[in-house]
């Protein structure tokens, strides 16, 4: 499975990017795709995570109410929009992938990652 993470940038405080992440080498629909994130001098951390089978959405805390994880099955993409952004949201953005269904928030539990992109949020 190969990942191909793109679309961030720099945007300002309380502005919106929406990143992709397209997907190419598996097939079926027992799959969790997930967003993590990395700022400078911290650990990789959980963002959102959905079952490609029944689109079933999960999202850590610091995100929810601003950030929305979405699947074109079609296109075999995992979106982020990210709207209301903090400059506490700035990190490298990591798409990452599972086989089953079960959703995970550790970066173990994931086998298949996509390559970053650096999102950064000025004040």
């Amino acid at each position: 499975v190969q990942l191909q993470a793109s679309g961030g940038g720099l945007v300002q405080a309380g502005g919106s990017l929406r990143l992709s992440c397209a997907a190419s080498g598996r097939s079926g629909s027992t799959y969790v795709m997930a967003w993590f994130r990395q700022a400078p001098g911290k650990e990789r951390e959980f963002v959102a995570a959905i079952r490609w089978s029944d689109a079933y959405r999960y999202y850590a805390d610091s995100v929810k109410g601003r950030f929305t994880i979405s699947r074109d099955g079609a296109k075999n993409t995992v979106y982020l929009q990210m709207d209301k952004l903090k400059p506490e949201d700035t990190a490298v953005y990591y798409c990452a992938a599972k086989a089953g269904l079960s959703i995970r928030t550790t970066d173990r539990g994931y086998d298949y990652w996509g390559q970053g992109t650096l999102v950064t949020v000025s004040s």
